[in-house]
């Protein structure tokens, strides 16, 4: 294996086969720099968790398959009893069945607007294929780890305009969906048969160099995706506020899985250079930058700010991480045990899959204690009524 360049990692114990899987990625060829965080587990290639820089080369599957997931709050100017109240959380749960979808290949009869649709959908076969059904599914939550939440949220600090103390908000997770889906699988087998040489371990590291066509294609597909991905969360929030007619105090919003163009400090090298940084599972947090960090349905999610840290290469954890595969979720673990974690914690939980329980994430609170020098907390989100996908749903994530 060639020589791997040097990366830093965040949190202990973290597991063999992620830290295997960064290494490896340490040693490609197009390799500037790279950065495990604390939430780390295995993923495609790039672990989830892993930040990795590459010379004038973009890796779909160190992007990922959930294209530009990300997470959107919205503070409304509700009163906080309303969480508290049966009627009050009774209107909370009939917003969410009427303005969102899960499951895959859920969708609108009645279709959501957004000027994303007057994008240019031609910039690659697959999205220009696969509009309608991006249209159809504007709006929609998926399954695997992506959840709707009402909860509290108590800001430490006045927070663009929002004075201190606790307010209802709104939480969404979700990505670019089936359409995301399609051209992550569709440019990561194009990448693969460009790398015939890459050994099995690789494989899924293969790169597009972004002076050539596939590169550009790939990229300006993965940019649409990512407006693709907001204005789902656009439109959840929006419709949602309307439903509930409420007005929204403070919006809120980052993304993972994704790459973006910027300088980087190269270990051993003087001046920054450019570099192409994927987040694979991992939030941008440089100086100043405003984040969303989730745990689990019964456990807390942050608001943070990030410090910069270019040895994190301006990142960090973009949620608790898992620590049980589904499979072994499924097997292993009931839903007596997971609804008494839920009610001790007063969370409601309308619907998900027993391989989404609190038991099979890490503890959000050591993620965060192992990361604080990568972000500083600056408002916390206890969820109180929880959506995602029912049970059976294959994840999309």
């Amino acid at each position: 294996m060639p020589k791997k360049i040097p990366y830093r990692q965040w949190g202990r114990d973290l597991d063999a086969q992620s830290v295997q899987q960064m290494e490896r990625a340490c040693s490609l060829p197009v390799a500037l720099a790279g950065a495990l965080m604390p939430d780390a587990h295995v993923g495609y290639g790039l672990p989830i968790g892993g930040v990795l820089a590459t010379d004038n080369a973009v890796i779909p599957y160190a992007v990922g398959v959930d294209i530009a997931c990300r997470m959107k709050l919205t503070v409304l100017d509700m009163p906080l009893d309303t969480l508290r109240q049966d009627r009050g959380t009774d209107r909370l749960r009939k917003a969410i069945s009427a303005e969102t979808r899960f499951g895959v290949g859920s969708s609108f009869k009645k279709r959501r607007s957004h000027p994303v649709l007057d994008r240019n959908w031609s910039v690659s076969p697959v999205t220009r294929k696969a509009r309608d059904k991006a249209w159809s599914q504007l709006g929609t939550s998926g399954s695997g780890n992506h959840f709707v939440e009402f909860g509290e949220l108590t800001l430490n600090e006045p927070l663009n305009g929002l004075d201190t103390g606790a307010y209802l908000a709104l939480l969404s997770h979700s990505g670019s969906r089936g359409t995301g889906a399609m051209v992550a699988s569709h440019y990561s087998r194009l990448a693969m048969s460009l790398r015939p040489g890459l050994s099995k371990e690789q494989r899924h590291l293969a790169w597009l160099d972004l002076d050539t066509e596939p590169g550009q294609e790939y990229w300006a597909a993965m940019e649409l995706m990512g407006h693709y991905a907001a204005a789902n969360h656009a439109c959840i929030h929006r419709h949602m506020a309307g439903y509930l007619g409420a007005e929204v105090l403070l919006d809120l919003e980052n993304h993972h899985n994704f790459a973006w163009k910027e300088r980087i400090t190269v270990p051993g090298q003087r001046p920054d250079r450019k570099a192409v940084v994927h987040r694979k599972g991992a939030t941008p947090a440089g100086r100043g930058v405003l984040g969303i960090i989730p745990g689990s349905m019964a456990s807390p999610a942050f608001v943070v700010r990030g410090k910069g840290s270019r040895d994190a290469m301006n990142s960090a954890a973009h949620g608790a991480g898992r620590v049980m595969s589904r499979k072994r979720a499924i097997r292993s673990l009931n839903w007596q045990d997971a609804n008494r974690i839920l009610r001790e914690r007063g969370v409601t939980l309308m619907s998900a899959g027993l391989d989404e329980v609190p038991f099979v994430y890490k503890n959000i609170e050591e993620v965060m204690a192992a990361q604080t020098d990568l972000v500083e907390v600056v408002a916390r989100f206890e969820p109180r009524l929880v959506k995602m996908a029912p049970a059976g749903e294959r994840p999309e994530d």
